[in-house]
């Protein structure tokens, strides 16, 4: 009982540990809304876009980032018109749209206007970080038969396109990004400054992926801690007991309590993640199959506790193999999970080092306890049989 407490004392240090830094970095982070930005909606692109860019009915304007506005609107058809504008001296502008709010595998649009004053607008298809994996008219925008288009007016360059979807756009994330260099035979040049919002097309309301409102840093920081500790900690622990300690008295309380204590905080990490998966609306099929993955066979990992036979039943042999590589599988996916988990939210190298010392740990345990066990068999006398032998 005084291990346990103490184990949950230590987990409720590293939930809460950062926490009051973590609410401040926060609410300096959250995206503020500069009045000085508001005004230029008031410009009317009507003047100098044709349509149907300019005079948009039931037009949004909404400052997202820096000098960059967005203006949209989103017919009950499902199309939707986009005209971003910014600051502008040379090099390009874009805007791209990703699926899990990363650059790979995002299309994006990038306009510029050449120091002969021609403007040029197209799509890329973000294959990888380096430039050569940026391929210029390639992507998965669902462009309409309207050509985009890019004008500069004064010092403000304006970006439009129009987008058909399937369904109505709500939450997505969006990527923005400037350079000050011009791109080189339409191959972009590295950019100056970048950010990623999650816009959300219903509202016009945006936020700071790495900052969000209502706790999302927070939450996603707990989501990891919950997940490391459940699946990478305790329930590896619990495993290393019951094959290596079943000398002791107390291995069995160890193995269950372990076990337990790992389902739980594995269940309130997938819970969380659910939570966090309905108030962005961001898919990462892998992270989050795998995750359902782990969770079911961890709950048949429960009800097998439950389901034990007698050891003098003929199904505990059965029993046995099933509960031991059900175990198995699920500590390696759990594994994996955790490592999908940090890539796709771009954790710091603190959580990278911090879990593979963890992983690392816990393997070369497992390497020398696994050693010592089959030496321990190989030193075992073998009896001789105990029923008598018949003579001639």
């Amino acid at each position: 009982m005084v291990s346990r407490l103490l184990v949950l004392s230590l987990f409720s240090m590293l939930i809460s540990w950062g926490g009051d830094d973590e609410l401040a970095r926060r609410k300096g982070m959250v995206m503020a809304i500069d009045e000085d930005a508001k005004a230029l909606c008031s410009v009317n692109p009507a003047q100098f876009l044709p349509p149907p860019y300019g005079g948009l009915e039931n037009t949004v304007c909404q400052p997202v980032w820096n000098s960059f506005l967005l203006r949209y609107s989103q017919t009950k058809d499902n199309v939707v018109t986009i005209v971003l504008s910014t600051v502008y001296t040379t090099g390009w502008v874009g805007m791209g749209f990703s699926r899990d709010g990363k650059m790979i595998n995002s299309s994006c649009m990038v306009g510029w206007v050449n120091p002969a004053g021609q403007g040029k607008i197209k799509q890329y298809y973000i294959e990888g970080l380096i430039p050569s994996k940026i391929k210029p008219e390639k992507g998965e925008l669902p462009l309409t038969s309207v050509p985009p288009l890019v004008y500069l007016q004064g010092a403000t360059i304006y970006l439009a396109f129009q987008l058909k979807y399937p369904n109505r756009l709500k939450s997505q994330p969006i990527l923005l990004a400037f350079a000050s260099k011009y791109p080189h035979h339409h191959h972009l040049t590295v950019h100056d400054d970048k950010t990623t919002i999650l816009f959300d097309f219903s509202s016009g309301n945006s936020f700071d992926v790495s900052a969000g409102p209502n706790g999302y840093a927070s939450s996603k920081k707990t989501h990891g801690v919950l997940g490391i500790l459940g699946w990478g900690l305790f329930s590896p622990f619990g495993a290393i007991f019951a094959r290596y300690f079943k000398n002791q008295k107390l291995w069995y309380y160890f193995h269950v309590s372990a076990q337990f204590i790992g389902f739980i905080l594995g269940l309130a990490g997938v819970v969380l993640g659910i939570q966090l998966h309905n108030k962005l609306q961001v898919h990462i099929p892998a992270h989050e199959g795998i995750g359902i993955l782990v969770l079911v066979l961890s709950v048949l990992q429960v009800l097998a506790f439950f389901l034990r036979p007698d050891r003098d039943s003929k199904y505990r042999k059965c029993w046995t193999l099933y509960h031991g590589w059900v175990g198995r599988i699920a500590l390696f996916f759990g594994a994996v999970n955790i490592v999908l988990g940090m890539h796709y939210a771009g954790a710091g190298e603190s959580w990278k080092i911090g879990y593979g010392f963890l992983l690392g740990s816990i393997m070369l345990v497992c390497i020398i306890l696994e050693t010592l066990l089959r030496l321990k068999k190989l030193d075992e006398p073998t009896h001789p049989p105990t029923y008598p032998m018949s003579s001639t």
